[in-house]
């Protein structure tokens, strides 16, 4: 009878980690897991610590730095399969899986599934003739070399490239290999898996060449898997049911689609919602479960294009994110600060995280150097980020997993303040309302491309005013706007008068508003 050990790829949610070892192996199977270096090495320890009477579970024996479109997705791949097939000698199938898949069927069901055909699971197509790449570079990923990443290294990953194309630097991809392309979320045999390793052992040719790929986690196990394994023995799909928007962002799943998950083709299913508590208790009870029959009418895509296509009026799902950008979420509170001197509204969003520990964003729909993490794409453009803007801070709310957030917003921006507010969550705006002198406007203005150091001074004494009246109206339309808990703190006020404000804005007690109120270099310019 098959025995699966999982492959798992976390760098998040060490609880969910621990259940999910917890849940696979008591079914009689097998996790190795890579746990991002990057994040929290007490996380780490707190998964080892208690995972560690556990003879079923094993860990990569190198914990890298992972970036998504890098070697290094690959690298750790690796790593944990290493240690897999070393700790798991009656392991039969090794199965790819991330810290947001969760099962949707039994083991039972899984085990009986793998016994059916001696045969690997996974996706690959044709690199060059395939349309399974929709937007972005293609040929590019693999004729030129990549030693940055597009997501935080977006100039000098683009600087590098447009230097190979102008000179001609392009490589050769290795003559034996028909470079193929899928997801990366596989099932493969034990035989398969060690003729992968040995593979690498091998051919350092080959592992160097997919090192400065661009994204070689969807076309290095691929490759080599259609090289080594006779065709009739591959079976070219994934086992893992995982839909994606036009935008290519994945589609998550929340409570009432249970039964629709349990009706598809597959064994797992990725992204399960972070608010899906429910969903996700039912499918952990579903793994051990025995004697549980599944009719399978594998609707969800078509159905997904269907709802997709058309808009949805209909009631038989609950909202989802597709849907006008989405709620963020009833029981959500979204916090915007507005100021026009964004320093002085970023050291109040600095003295609030470090007082209260709030999760917060800077100007993240003004400025596209606003640190954010990556969300999938959405995030990589401002034009993304305000297009899709619920959406964008939604995510921000389930990355971080918490009901409150501090974001950011210029005045001007009062259309994404109504936006916000016509949301189901609950907003709450801060205005900070500053001093301006007009050596401060006449920097704006030359900032903003209105003036420069050799404007006449004619010029910009014309200019002062209407500068200084379009920042006054900025203010007003905020507050003829009539929205919901709209506070304001003054540069002019006291730290007594600014801490009533503060307080209620955050939801924190006086003493910790007073604490950011009384820090002396707010407002300096």
């Amino acid at each position: 009878m098959a025995k699966i050990a999982y492959i798992l790829l976390c760098h998040k949610d060490p609880e969910g980690i621990i259940a999910q070892a917890q849940r696979l192996t008591a079914a009689g199977d097998f996790i190795s897991i890579h746990f991002d270096a990057r994040a929290k090495r007490e996380d780490y320890e707190k998964i080892r610590a208690a995972l560690s009477a556990n003879g079923s579970v094993t860990f990569a024996a190198r914990r890298l730095k992972c970036g998504w479109g890098g070697w290094s997705l690959v690298d750790a791949s690796l790593e944990a399969v290493k240690a897999a097939v070393e700790a798991f000698p009656r392991a039969t199938h090794f199965y790819m899986l991330s810290g947001d898949c969760m099962p949707i069927k039994s083991a039972e069901y899984a085990h009986d599934f793998l016994d059916r055909a001696d045969v690997d699971y996974i996706e690959s197509f044709d690199f060059f003739t395939s349309d399974w790449i929709k937007t972005g570079i293609k040929a590019e990923r693999l004729i030129y070399r990549h030693w940055f990443n597009e997501r935080t290294q977006k100039w000098l990953f683009y600087g590098s490239l447009n230097l190979q194309e102008r000179f001609g630097l392009t490589r050769q991809i290795p003559e034996d290999l028909a470079i193929q392309i899928g997801s990366q979320w596989w099932c493969l045999r034990r035989r398969t898996v060690e003729w992968v390793l040995d593979f690498c052992r091998k051919r350092p040719d080959v592992m160097r060449f997919f090192r400065t790929t661009w994204i070689p986690d969807e076309t290095f196990f691929q490759t080599l898997v259609r090289h080594l394994v006779p065709e009739d023995e591959i079976r070219s799909r994934t086992l893992t049911f995982l839909m994606f928007t036009d935008y290519g962002m994945p589609v998550n799943f929340y409570n009432d689609q249970y039964d629709l998950l349990l009706s598809q083709d597959y064994l797992f299913a990725r992204k399960i919602s972070p608010e899906a508590k429910e969903l996700k208790e039912r499918l952990g009870a579903l793994y051990t479960a025995e004697g549980v029959s599944f009719a399978i009418s594998n609707e969800g895509r078509s159905l997904f294009r269907f709802l997709t296509g058309r808009g949805r009026i209909g009631r038989r799902f609950a909202p989802r994110f597709w849907e006008t950008e989405a709620s963020l979420g009833r029981e959500r509170t979204l916090m915007i600060v507005t100021c026009k001197k964004w320093h002085v509204a970023k050291r109040v969003v600095d003295r609030l995280r470090q007082v209260t520990g709030q999760h917060a964003v800077e100007y993240l729909f003004n400025e596209e150097a606003t640190p954010l993490p990556d969300l999938g794409g959405i995030q990589t453009t401002l034009e993304k980020r305000t297009r899709h803007r619920r959406a964008l801070v939604r995510m921000l709310f389930d990355y971080w997993q918490t009901d409150r957030l501090v974001i950011c917003i210029d005045p001007a921006n009062i259309d994404l303040m109504q936006d916000f507010y016509n949301d189901r969550s609950t907003v709450r705006l801060l205005e900070i309302e500053c001093e301006f002198t007009d050596d401060y406007l006449l920097g704006h203005a030359r900032r903003v491309g209105l003036a420069s150091d050799n404007s006449p001074q004619e010029t910009l004494e014309r200019l002062l005013p209407t500068i200084r009246y379009d920042v006054k109206f900025e203010s007003d339309r905020m507050r003829d706007a009539d929205f919901e808990n709209f506070f304001r703190i003054r540069q002019s006020a006291s730290v007594e008068d600014n801490t009533g404000p503060l307080a209620a804005f955050l939801g924190i007690p006086r003493d910790k508003a007073r604490e950011i109120a009384e820090t002396h270099y707010l407002f300096v310019d």
